[in-house]
């Protein structure tokens, strides 16, 4: 949403019609325009992002969330529930996480991350 990274370009190059968010992304980006001084541009901005791009709820992933929260718990890395329950949405989905936060995320297993900023 920043032009930054030549994101445009990468979501032209994949089709717009094969990129998705999670309820739990999508509350975070809707919190930033409320919490922002530009609030009319910052949402006009959110819903040029998010057109074409379908919103998948977390209901299908809250078993691989509960799985993993156990897992990381156990072996002391855990991962706070808001990336925790997005990372487990891109798996219970098969999907290809895009994220520049890699070391933090790769803790989530059989997660398949990509970093579009490098």
């Amino acid at each position: 949403m920043k032009g930054l990274y030549s994101l445009d370009h990468k979501f032209r190059t994949i089709g717009v019609e094969n990129c998705y968010i999670s309820e739990i992304s999508l509350a975070e980006l809707k919190y930033g325009v409320e919490n922002s001084q530009h609030r009319a541009k910052n949402q006009r901005a959110l819903d040029n992002f998010l057109t074409g791009i379908q919103v998948l709820p977390i209901y299908e992933s809250i078993a691989v969330y509960a799985k993993e929260k156990a897992r990381l718990k156990k072996a002391g890395k855990l991962v706070d529930d808001f990336d925790l329950l997005i990372g487990a949405t891109a798996v219970s989905y098969h999907l290809t996480m895009v994220t520049n936060n890699v070391s933090h995320f790769e803790r989530i297993k059989g997660l398949r991350i990509e970093d579009w900023t490098r």
